[in-house]
């Protein structure tokens, strides 16, 4: 049955689980100095995942360290997209734009990161459901 819940289930924990695995590779060889090698696990995992943004923040990363900087500002448009709230895409987008030599854009990603972190302070320190009366 393909529209069984539970095998649904049982294959999305199936992919995360192989996407850990490239994760946890590509973290080893960025120690390892070893950036081309991880930007490849890093992008098995995305594959395995998708939604994994804390394979596609270490993708965006080793690829800014690789000077990949278009490449790297695509995957950080990636997370933004599935998270729009993700402050560090927006501020790796900043970084990223900045480097560039993109600075309206630059400036337009750190902002939206800085408001992104006021909201999530100001949730954080006002009783819930406050901030959406």
């Amino acid at each position: 049955m393909p529209d069984d819940p539970a095998s649904s289930e049982i294959e999305r924990k199936q992919a995360r689980q192989l996407a850990e695995h490239h994760y946890y590779a590509a973290l080893d060889l960025v120690l390892e100095g070893h950036h081309e090698q991880a930007v490849e696990e890093y992008r098995q995992a995305v594959a395995a995942d998708p939604r994994f943004t804390d394979a596609l923040h270490g993708l965006s990363r080793a690829l800014q360290d690789l000077n990949r900087f278009d490449e790297a500002i695509e995957v950080a448009q990636q997370i933004s997209d599935i998270d729009p709230d993700d402050i560090l895409a927006h501020t790796s987008l900043s970084i990223l734009y900045q480097k560039k030599g993109m600075v309206p854009e630059a400036e337009a990603e750190g902002n939206k990161a800085r408001v992104l972190g006021w909201k999530q302070q100001l949730k954080g320190s006002m009783p819930p459901g406050t901030l959406n009366k």
